[in-house]
């Protein structure tokens, strides 16, 4: 029987490479998962053999790398090799699959947000602040309402 791709979704972070495999109802799962290279296989509902085998853009540490199976997909978590490097695309190869797609629901442009979540960062612990004495001084009103020396 032919094997065929399975429909393949990614995104980029600052520490892992995420791939999902879009294949219902798998069985016979196996991920294996290179310094430069993913290959996976699996059979669909129907029986019929799914294989992608992807050389990857950058090395990535096969060692600390994970696959989760649920009843919609398979996702792989890759780690990086070398962190918080953005990888323009997936495959080593300036080419792109016709069953390779970008994750856009998961995609986020992570490179320069370092400021961005400082200043965010910032702004939480300026609201908090202000609740808290907000709260301090509330409590010693409401304390100091209910003494009864008063």
């Amino acid at each position: 029987m032919p094997r065929q791709p399975a429909k393949t979704l990614w995104y980029d972070r600052p520490w892992y490479v995420f791939l999902e495999f879009c294949v219902e109802d798998s069985t016979d799962v196996k991920v294996d998962i290179e310094d430069h290279l993913v290959v996976f296989s699996c059979k669909n509902a129907d029986g019929v053999e799914m294989y992608n085998e992807i050389n990857l853009y950058a090395r990535v540490n096969s060692k600390d790398s994970q696959q989760k199976r649920s009843d919609r997909s398979i996702t792989c978590f890759i780690r990086k090799w070398k962190e918080k490097v953005a990888w323009p695309r997936l495959t080593k190869e300036n080419i792109k699959p016709v069953w390779l797609f970008v994750d856009f629901d998961n995609w986020r442009d992570w490179e320069g947000d370092e400021e961005a979540e400082m200043a965010m960062t910032e702004q939480y612990a300026e609201v908090s602040l202000r609740l808290l004495h907000f709260y301090l001084g509330l409590s010693s009103e409401i304390a100091a309402s209910q003494d009864p020396k008063q």
